[in-house]
C-alpha cells in the first residue's frame, strides 16, 4: 500500500487534488479543520472509492471536488484546468434520490432535465436523447409514471439514468446506495458496474461501507480521522466482471475487507 502524499501525483491524471484543505469556523482556535492536506489522484476510466471513519469529511471532499464547496486550501483540478465551479463534464449522484428527482415530472421528463439546458435541445429532443438511459437501468415501460409510483431502488434508477444522460467524464457518487434495502444495494451495485463497463466513465465513490468499496473499486483511498489526511491507497485487484455472490467468496475479498475494516476501526478509535 502506499501513500498518495509519499509519491509524486501523475502530470496526466483526468482528476488531481493537490494540498487540499477545509476549514469550518475562523482559523486557529474555535475552528474546525475537516480536511488537512488532501493529495489524489484518478486516472482516466478509474473506479475509485473513498471511505474513513465517520465524521472524517468524506461528504466534505466530495463537494468540494464537484465544484459545489470551496476548498480553505489547495487545488482540485479536471486535466489541466483549476475545478472553480460545477465542470460540465462532471456529475454529482446523491445519497437522497427522493430529494433529487422532481415528484411533479414525470421519470421521462426527470432524466431529460440533465440535458434541457443545452443549446438548441427542445423538449421532445432531450425525451428522445433520455429514452435509451431509462432502457439502460430497466424502467423503459415507466418513463411517464412518477417517482413516487415506484420503489425506492427504482427511484434510484432514476437517479442513475439522469447522471447517465448527461454523458458525464467524471461520475461523483455520494453513498447513493445507503439509503435502499440490501438486496435492492446489490442489484444496484451490479447495474452501475455494468453500465460502467459499457461506458468506462471515471467513478470517484463516497462510501461508508467497506463491502461495498471493495467490490466495486479499483482502487481504495482510506482517509484518516479529522482532519482528514489519505491515510493510504490499494488496489483491489479483483477480477472483472464481478458477481454479487462469488467475488465475495474470494479468499482476496475477504483478505482486503479484514485489511479495510482493522484499519478503518484503529482510525476511528485512535485518529
Amino acid at each position: 500500500m502506499q501513500s498518495p502524499a509519499a509519491a509524486a501525483l501523475p502530470d496526466r491524471a483526468l482528476l488531481t487534488l493537490r494540498g487540499v484543505r477545509k476549514s469550518f469556523g475562523a482559523e486557529g482556535a474555535g475552528g474546525t479543520v475537516a480536511l488537512r492536506d488532501i493529495n489524489l489522484s484518478v486516472e482516466d476510466g478509474d473506479f475509485l472509492a473513498v471511505v474513513g471513519p465517520s465524521g472524517c469529511g468524506k461528504s466534505t471532499l466530495l463537494q468540494i471536488v464537484a465544484g459545489l464547496m470551496t476548498p480553505s486550501g489547495g487545488q482540485v483540478a479536471v486535466g489541466d484546468t483549476p475545478v472553480t465551479a460545477p465542470p460540465e463534464s462532471m456529475v454529482y449522484l446523491f445519497q437522497q434520490y427522493t430529494k433529487s428527482l422532481f415528484p411533479w415530472r414525470t421519470n421521462i421528463d426527470n432524466v431529460a432535465f440533465a440535458v434541457e439546458h443545452r443549446p438548441g435541445m427542445t423538449r421532445a429532443r432531450a425525451r428522445d436523447h433520455s429514452r435509451p438511459f431509462l432502457d439502460m437501468v430497466g424502467l423503459g415501460e415507466f418513463a411517464e409514471r412518477y417517482p413516487w409510483q415506484l420503489s425506492g431502488g427504482m427511484q434510484q434508477r432514476v437517479a442513475i439514468a439522469r447522471a447517465l444522460a448527461a454523458e458525464p467524464r467524471i461520475l461523483l457518487m455520494d453513498e447513493p446506495f445507503s439509503s435502499v434495502d440490501a438486496l435492492t444495494r446489490l442489484d444496484l451495485h451490479n447495474l452501475v458496474l455494468d453500465l460502467w463497463t459499457k461506458r468506462r466513465f471515471t467513478v470517484l465513490l463516497v462510501t461508508h461501507d467497506v463491502d461495498e468499496a471493495v467490490f466495486l473499486a479499483d482502487r481504495v483511498a482510506v482517509l484518516s480521522a479529522r482532519p482528514s489526511v489519505i491515510a493510504t491507497t490499494f488496489a483491489t485487484d479483483l477480477p472483472r466482471p464481478r458477481d454479487s455472490i462469488r467475488t465475495r467468496e474470494l479468499p482476496r475479498f475477504l483478505e482486503l475487507r479484514h485489511t479495510l475494516l482493522a484499519m478503518l476501526l484503529e482510525r476511528q478509535h485512535h485518529g
